[in-house]
């Protein structure tokens, strides 16, 4: 990915490399510069690189290459500690000796804060976290729930200007961590802080973040706000990670007036905007999000290319309508309606036409 280091910048990674065995790099190359006040989440699959990242701006892990930039200093060389920087992990790392009050007193201690100043600072955080009645208890009298809103007190208790995340939420419950994700973001938009979040949740990395930088194999792929990764991702890889896809094979007839017609490997002519695919010949992976496929004629063109499916499978799922095709010979192609009053629901067995527009079909990378 290109340099995008600008003068504004309160976060950056120049050039970032790094390696833990001198032969194998698990960050490649990492440019990437982040304006104060935003939410950004590195989002990928397991070793993508994506928490070597953020322990190296941290502190907690060196970089084999490049420069890491706060607020436009040089922090390679500077101790965690002393990079005034606010952390939050899964598993809360509250220690278990102390109450609440003084879990959230420490980091204070530790940059010699006053005992008056300590418990008002105390005060504000456990209320920023709704947390005012639980000062003198232990972390084991807490649930999850509520040990993190601690952990996460203890992150912003010294008003750091830069809060890091490591799957903060991962062990908690689907309603519990939809809850906090709302109260997070809120929370730092309030606060006007520097987020840094690395998740290997799509949803979470969607509904939370100002902008996500996907990784894989220790670059980052495609780096943007949710809807435009979810709308116009870049690659296959950022397609098939970031919500439900459908792929079609393929190799590109012709390109005329920025669309591309695929004929697709089993059977069949389509119309795709072509991402990254530039000539007649090339092999493309096409790409079209399931709620994209249109089987009711009169919201496409007159001169639309469609493709015949056969209804495998309908599963109602309460405010939408799953349903499974089998399309130019694969037999997991799925289209997602709304359920509406008016919304038919397809039955087994039953032979339609699909097809879509083509500014919501991409030819991507085979």
């Amino acid at each position: 990915m290109a340099n995008t280091t600008t003068n504004g910048a309160f976060v950056e990674f120049e050039r970032v490399q790094k390696s833990y065995d001198g032969e194998n790099l698990v960050v490649k190359d990492l440019n990437l510069s982040m304006p104060k006040g935003e939410f950004l989440t590195m989002l990928g699959p397991s070793g993508s690189g994506k928490t070597t990242c953020l322990m190296m701006l941290a502190g907690f892990e060196t970089a084999t290459h490049g420069d890491i930039r706060l607020d436009g200093k040089s922090i390679n060389n500077i101790p965690p500690h002393k990079r005034g920087i606010g952390m939050v992990f899964q598993n809360y790392a509250l220690f278990p000796h102390m109450t609440v009050a003084e879990n959230l007193s420490f980091p204070l201690e530790v940059r010699r804060i006053g005992k008056s100043e300590r418990e008002e600072k105390v005060k504000r955080a456990l209320g920023m976290v709704q947390m005012n009645d639980f000062a003198g208890r232990r972390p084991t009298q807490l649930s999850g729930g509520q040990q993190q809103r601690i952990a996460l007190a203890r992150a912003l208790v010294f008003e750091p200007e830069l809060v890091l995340m490591d799957e903060p939420l991962g062990a908690l419950d689907k309603q519990l961590r939809e809850t906090l994700q709302f109260e997070i973001t809120n929370l730092a938009h309030e606060l006007g802080i520097t987020v840094v979040y690395v998740t290997h949740d799509q949803t979470e990395a969607l509904t939370m973040s100002d902008r996500v930088a996907v990784f894989d194999d220790g670059r980052i792929q495609q780096l943007a706000p949710p809807d435009e990764l979810y709308e116009a991702p870049q690659n296959s890889f950022v397609a098939q990670f970031i919500g439900e896809n459908n792929t079609l094979e393929g190799t590109v007839k012709e390109i005329k007036n920025g669309v591309a017609l695929v004929q697709l490997d089993g059977g069949g002519l389509i119309d795709a905007m072509p991402v990254n695919v530039s000539e007649a010949g090339e092999r493309t992976r096409v790409s079209i999000r399931p709620e994209r496929v249109e089987f009711n004629k009169s919201r496409l063109h007159a001169d639309a290319h469609t493709l015949q499916a056969e209804v495998l499978e309908f599963i109602y799922m309460g405010d939408i309508f799953r349903t499974r095709l089998r399309v130019a010979g694969t037999d997991d192609f799925i289209i997602k309606t709304r359920n509406a009053p008016d919304q038919k629901r397809l039955v087994p067995g039953e032979q339609i036409e699909i097809g879509w527009l083509p500014e919501d079909c991409r030819a991507l990378d085979a």
